[in-house]
């Protein structure tokens, strides 16, 4: 195909997502106020909790079978490969340009953590419905599409979950010690050494005792440990694991694994697909809702701060240049080796990983916690403003290469 025809087949879901996000933004100023703080908390609310979900749900349910499941294995490793390229390239700038230490989450979070939420949602199906038809039939590239980004959308919020998010901001640097987030108490605690003694006390008694008495003091070890492992599961936060974005995806992957499931819920012949249909519906919302949000929250950043310019620059040159020449050379790699499918759009996705502008949740962590707002929502604006010429000509490029 022709690179002209590529690059207006690039620059049309491009186009989309900055019409939807000017008009966000729009709808944020102070003159209509439709958008203000409480409108936006409300609307990513409903968006968390009942918009992303159906959306995951009624696209992996459609498309994803057990078969294609399998053939998709390397799209978290995918997804993974970029956080840690991004990390890796994030800690080179901090150190190149000495970015203040209150913003080295803010920067590593930018660099690490691209918009795979949204952004693969509106431009795969944009790209199926142009003329040029360069995935082949519109119904099944869309269909497919879908699954594929919804797919990149569950495993970017499981990467995303972390039960300490200041590791994602920091606090700025006062003149006294942090120990909120640096944590200063004895390497031993009481408790500890409590527990250290009895275990010695408990070996030592074994020694001295019969053979019958050690297998009892043996059996007390192992129902200690017992406790102690059962005390460490309660630990772990299931609820932030199993985000609704997660669970939908779960249940989606669920129904379209199992054939039985699949026929009763799926496709208009199906005896249940009222319930299908009215999932898809409401993830229909999704989408719309996702980009207006991306607009009300960039329109902090045309108030100014301080952030370094230097530092703004670094960001865009890992985003749009550093990481998507990395996602390039790992994906011809993996084709070497003979790890991807030769599905040309299921290549296109796994490129766009490496392309996209910054996570909008950095914006909600940074607004959460009150550290970096201004700083974030100026990176924010300068790295989506890049991202209408970087997406497009990445995009063309990354078609003419897979196609």
């Amino acid at each position: 195909m022709e690179f002209w025809k590529l690059f207006v087949t690039a620059l049309m879901p491009v186009l989309k997502v900055l019409f939807l996000t000017a008009v966000g933004t729009i709808l944020a100023l102070d003159r209509f106020g439709i958008l203000k703080k409480d409108a936006r908390m409300h609307l990513n609310t409903m968006v968390f909790f009942v918009f992303i979900p159906a959306l995951a749900l009624s696209n992996l349910a459609e498309a994803i079978t057990f078969k294609s499941l399998v053939m998709l294995w390397f799209m978290p490793l995918n997804i993974l490969l970029t956080f840690i390229i991004g990390s890796a390239l994030g800690w080179l700038l901090i150190k190149i340009t000495r970015a203040p230490r209150h913003l080295h989450g803010l920067v590593l979070g930018c660099c690490s953590a691209g918009n795979l939420g949204n952004m693969p949602l509106i431009i795969v199906p944009a790209v199926c419905k142009e003329r040029s038809r360069p995935f082949g039939d519109k119904d099944a590239c869309n269909r497919n599409g879908l699954a594929y980004a919804s797919l990149s959308m569950a495993n970017s919020k499981a990467n995303d979950v972390d039960d300490s998010p200041m590791n994602l901001v920091s606090l700025p640097e006062t003149g006294q010690e942090n120990t909120s987030t640096c944590p200063v108490g004895p390497l031993v605690s009481a408790e500890n050494v409590s527990q250290a003694n009895d275990f010695a006390s408990g070996l030592e008694i074994e020694i001295a005792r019969p053979d019958g008495v050690a297998k009892s003091l043996q059996v007390t070890k192992q129902a200690k440990v017992r406790k102690l492992l059962k005390k460490s599961a309660e630990k772990i936060n299931l609820k932030a694991l199993l985000t609704p974005a997660t669970i939908g995806s779960i249940i989606g992957l669920i129904i379209g694994a199992i054939p039985q499931l699949q026929k009763i819920l799926v496709g208009e012949n199906a005896p249940l697909h009222v319930i299908e249909d009215s999932i898809s519906m409401l993830g229909d919302a999704a989408i719309p809702a996702m980009t207006l949000l991306v607009g009300a929250n960039l329109l902090n950043g045309l108030k100014g701060s301080s952030m370094q310019f230097p530092i703004i620059i670094g960001i865009i040159i890992v985003r749009y240049l550093a990481l998507p020449a990395f996602g390039v050379g790992i994906l011809k790699g993996a084709i070497h080796i003979g790890l991807i499918h030769h599905d040309p759009l299921y290549k296109f996705l796994l490129l766009l990983q490496y392309a996209l502008p910054p996570a909008v949740s950095i914006s909600t962590i940074t607004q959460l916690f009150g550290a970096g707002v201004g700083e974030c929502s100026v990176v924010m604006l300068a790295t989506y403003v890049c991202a209408s010429a970087s997406l497009t000509l990445w995009s063309t490029f990354f078609m003419w290469l897979v196609l």
